[in-house]
This record gives structure tokens, sequence and C-alpha cells, in this order.
């Protein structure tokens, strides 16, 4: 049941972020200089957080690209939650869709992996997965164990672009030293004694992972990877997964 608060609330946040969408309830409030400022105080704050959630964006675009179109997502997907950290959960689809970066093909993916640098940081902490633990099993049991995902563990497959060698180079602020090779990357990231560290990952590992997640046992996942990267060291696939502290205990 809408009260007359709500109301209220509802038409105060649309005028703050559309102020071509004002209540007519709330127009002698919006036409006071105060309410500019703060509309104003509240959107730069809503840009900047996009900018800090965003920074492999900011660096390859620039800082006035980025906030001109940082201000159109704001405008259309206000923040949802106090906490900026959170913000841009919407904000790759944007700039997939957003024509000024159609030429810019890899964009969509490195924000995508920012996002993920993000979700690693601010998961639950969650204990590692021991390999004793794996190597104590028989084998037929191994390949029936369902392995869970850490929470606080993320990785992307791009199946056309560079995505992590452009990701890596401008998170680290580092400058490409090498020819982009033009073709598909993957990266997983993990976060481990509260930093989040990432690596370059395989076809087959990101297929091994979106498997794992899906609650189908080892043997599953292994099928599965293998079909999408038949050179896979499956022994070595499980060896660095559980040195990145993948899995769940």
């Amino acid at each position: 049941m809408s009260t007359q608060a709500d109301t209220f609330q509802h038409d105060f946040i649309r005028a703050i972020y559309d102020h071509e969408d004002e209540s007519a309830t709330l127009a002698q409030l919006t036409q006071q200089p105060g309410f500019k400022v703060y509309r104003n105080t509240v959107i730069k704050a809503s840009i900047d957080a996009l900018a800090a959630n965003f920074p492999s964006i900011v660096q390859l675009v620039g800082t006035d690209w980025f906030h001109s179109a940082a201000l159109i997502h704001v405008r259309a997907e206000p923040p949802e939650s106090v906490c900026l950290i959170e913000y841009g959960r919407r904000f790759v689809d944007f700039l997939r869709d957003f024509p000024p970066a159609a030429e810019l093909t890899y964009l969509a993916d490195i924000a995508h992996l920012d996002r993920c640098w993000t979700e690693c940081h601010i998961a639950a902490d969650e204990r590692a997965l021991e390999p004793a633990q794996l190597a104590a099993l028989a084998p037929d049991l191994l390949l029936q164990s369902v392995l869970r995902i850490r929470a606080g563990v993320r990785w992307h497959w791009c199946a056309t672009q560079p995505a992590y060698t452009i990701w890596d180079a401008n998170r680290r602020q580092d400058e490409l030293t090498q020819e982009l090779n033009w073709q598909g990357e993957g990266a997983l990231l993990s976060r481990i004694d509260g930093a989040v560290v990432w690596q370059p990952a395989s076809l087959g590992m990101c297929v091994f992972l979106d498997v794992c997640a899906q609650d189908a046992d080892l043997q599953t996942a292994t099928g599965k990877a293998l079909e999408a990267e038949s050179t896979l060291d499956v022994a070595a696939l499980l060896g660095t997964l559980l040195a990145a502290q993948v899995f769940a205990a």
C-alpha cells in the first residue's frame, strides 16, 4: 500500500536524477537554488562511484568521455543502495548498447572484468578447500564430488577479444608493450587473504567453472571442459584452481 510519504520519496528521487520529469507537487522545492546544488552533488557522487568501480574504463576512454557516458547511465539507473561500491551492476550492459562505444568492441568485456573485481572484493569470506581433502578421496568418489566455488571468485571468457590482456594492463596502469593478438581470452579472479588477484583463464577453465557453478560433479565438469578444449591438462587445471583458492571447503 503506497503512502503519501512513499509517493513524495519516489518523486523526490526522480526529480534528483531526471530534472525533465519533475512532479508538480515538488515544483516549489525543485526551483530553489539549494535543491539544484543538492542534485548536482548527488549526481556527481554517483558518477565518481562509477569511476571508482570501473577504473579500467576510465583509463581507456579518458575522464571526459567517461563522465559524459556515466551521466547518461546515472540518470537512467540511479544507485539502489547507499553502499556505492556496489553501484554499476548494469553498467556493463549499458556500455554494450551505448552507440558511442560501438567501435570499442572490447569495452563491455573490460567493464565486466572491473565488475568481477568489485564482486570479489566485497564477497563474503569463505574458507578454501585444502588440496589434501581432494587427494584423500578414492578416484570414484573424487569424480562424483561437487566442488562448490567460493563467493570471492569470478571468471569471464571473451570469445573474440583480448579482453584479459587489455584489462590487466589498464588495471595495473601499465603500457601494452606487445602486439595484441585479437582472439578470445579469459580471466580468473579470486580474493586471497583480503586481496583480489587475477590470472589468465583458458576456454576449458571457464567452461569447467561454469559447469561447477551449476552444482555438477567433477566428472561432468571435466567432460564439458574437454569438449571445449581438447588439449586441456585436467590435473594441471585442478592444481591451478586449488592454488587460486577457487573452491570452498
